[in-house]
Parts: C-alpha cells; sequence; structure tokens
C-alpha cells in the first residue's frame, strides 16, 4: 500500500540577515516527509529550527529556499491570500499557551472558532463533539480560570479541530503540564487520529513522549540529524 503524504518538503533552507553581512540559517537544507493520519514529532533543544520547521510547514513563514507541498499544493508559491485560505480551512493550531479567551465558557471558546472560519450549520451539534472528543463533556461550561491545566490544554485541542482540519500543528503542547497529564494530553492526539483521521505535528524536547510518535525527526542546529520515516 502506498503511503500518502499530507506533508513534503524539498531543500528547504530559511536565513536571517545578522549583522557583517551574514547570515543565520535557522533551517539548512531540510526534506522530509509526513504521512497522512499520523503523528509526526519534530525533536530538538531550544534553537534547534523546530518551531522554525512548523511555521513553515503550516503557512505562517516562507523559506528562502526551496519546497514546501501540502496535500500536493506548493504553498511556498502561493500568495497570502491563499496561503490564508489553507490555514483557515486544512489547518489547526495547538501552542504551549493555551490563549483561551477568559470571558467565554469552554463551550463557547469552541464555537467561536467555528464563527470565524464561517462555519454557520450544526454549531452546537460539532462544538459539544469536539468537546466530547476531549472528554470535556461535563466540563464544558465552566470558564477558562475554572479548569485545570490540563483541562485548558483538552479545550485549545477541541477549539483546533472544531472545523474539521486535515492537519493540527502543536507547538510544545506538553510543555506546561505534568508528566501524567502530558501523556493524557498525547492519548487524546492518537484517539484523534483515529476519530477524525486528521494528521498531528508536534514540537517537543520531551523524551519521554517520543514512542508516541508515529514519525520522529530529530533537529538540531537546523539540520535533520535523526529520523525515523
Amino acid at each position: 500500500m502506498n503511503t500518502k503524504y499530507i506533508l513534503k518538503t524539498n531543500h528547504v533552507k530559511r536565513f536571517f540577515p545578522i549583522a557583517g553581512g551574514e547570515n543565520f540559517y535557522a533551517l539548512k537544507d531540510i526534506s522530509i516527509k509526513i504521512p497522512e493520519g499520523s503523528m509526526t514529532i519534530l525533536r530538538g533543544r531550544s534553537g534547534s529550527g523546530k518551531t522554525t520547521l512548523m511555521n513553515i510547514l503550516g503557512a505562517l513563514d516562507k523559506p528562502n529556499e526551496g519546497e514546501v507541498f501540502f496535500d500536493d499544493q506548493n504553498i511556498v508559491t502561493m500568495n497570502e491570500k491563499q496561503r490564508e485560505i489553507i490555514r483557515r480551512n486544512s489547518i489547526g493550531f495547538v501552542f504551549q499557551s493555551v490563549s483561551l479567551i477568559p470571558m467565554m465558557t469552554a463551550y463557547e471558546n469552541v464555537e467561536y472558532a467555528l464563527r470565524l472560519a464561517g462555519i454557520k450549520e450544526n454549531r452546537k451539534k460539532r462544538t459539544e463533539e469536539c468537546l466530547k472528543l476531549v472528554g470535556l463533556t461535563q466540563r464544558m461550561h465552566h470558564m477558562p480560570q475554572e479548569l485545570s491545566g490540563g483541562e485548558q490544554q483538552r479545550v485549545a485541542i477541541a477549539r483546533a479541530i472544531a472545523h474539521k482540519p486535515k492537519v493540527i500543528f502543536a507547538d510544545e503542547p506538553t510543555a506546561e503540564l505534568d508528566s501524567n497529564t502530558g501523556l493524557q494530553i498525547i492519548k487524546i492526539f492518537k484517539d484523534l487520529i483515529m476519530a477524525e483521521g486528521v494528521t498531528i505535528v508536534m514540537t517537543t524536547h520531551d523524551v519521554s513522549i517520543m514512542g508516541a510518535g508515529d514519525v520522529v525527526y530529530e533537529l538540531g542546529d537546523g539540520e535533520i540529524i535523526n529520523g525515523n520515516e
């Protein structure tokens, strides 16, 4: 059976000008493939380039050189409007800081994401469905400050999947959580892959969750130094 790759990069380089007319290379000749319906982990220390790579994969940034294919479309050659449509319709983001709206309940935070995506039909059903998927049916009408850190992150995940994206990018989603809660979040991700068919791309430096990845790429100084693709 042929593997379908939802994301591919070919010889991606990202650099920034520094003093003296030199360039600092955050990414150096990165070529990777991310299978559809998988959990792919980008591992590396702070400054390794993993967040820069995630931003490029998620159409938040462009490389200086190379190609990036999202569902067989080269997003590097797209204009900003086209890239915005890809982000709005096909991508969800989960960050280390959950950034929930404090004046809204868990339900309202998720439902608001559907409004922003322009989805008008079945918002109540989809909001409740997403909160059920992350195990928060009994907590959906609580305010963020009434939820634990792990529960807040679960709301953020429910919000990210609400519009049924093809890929969720999670940047250090367990960094602020204790080990047990972090493992619960990983289990939710794995369950979502099965239930929703979504692809998860996650950055981390936590060695305890490396085994959860179907594919693991390790970065160091802007280069792939190890990969099990």
